[in-house]
């Protein structure tokens, strides 16, 4: 069953569909290694240096700790909350959202619903930037899709090879 957007979007329907269905076939952490990378993908666009804001890294270590097994819920929770009170804090309406972005892609260790939410913030950005221009919705889109693919296909290849590796 599809997942609903838990925010108000102009959006392009039917590549969320293709999104919402490998979504729902694939692991929490493949999403929060494709969430991260939204993120990442949409500072950039607005030009945050995400690398010079200490909340921001700390979420996506803690992420990426949790990736591996090496953080708790809680620390993701923590973490994707304190990004998430930056975002209250800030005035600049794009960079809210972009936070907005970043802190449901940290969150995506906690629940994977928060992945499909990072994804949908992603949208809303473009659509305010672009004056829900669907054209540049659909790219944002797009990309998303084949970002996720890519993370997919890089796990089996990696899966495949340990298991060559192991026979």
């Amino acid at each position: 069953m599809p997942t609903e957007p838990k925010i108000k979007i102009v959006d392009n329907p039917l590549i969320r569909v293709e999104i919402d269905n490998l979504y729902e076939t694939t692991n929490q952490v493949l999403l929060a290694k494709w969430s991260l990378s939204i993120a990442k993908h949409i500072l950039l666009i607005v030009g945050i240096d995400y690398k010079s804001v200490d909340v921001i890294m700390e979420g996506f270590e803690v992420n990426e700790l949790w990736q591996s097994g090496n953080a708790r819920m809680h620390d993701v929770r923590q973490s994707g909350f304190k990004v998430h009170k930056l975002a209250r804090e800030t005035e600049n309406e794009i960079h809210k959202i972009a936070l907005r972005v970043v802190g449901q892609a940290v969150g995506s260790g906690h629940m994977r619903e928060h992945s499909m939410v990072a994804s949908d913030y992603a949208i809303k950005l473009i659509g305010l930037l672009y004056e829900n221009d669907l054209d540049a919705i659909s790219t944002e889109r797009t990309w998303q899709l084949h970002e996720l693919q890519k993370i997919i296909k890089s796990n089996d290849y990696k899966t495949t090879k340990q298991h060559q590796n192991l026979t």
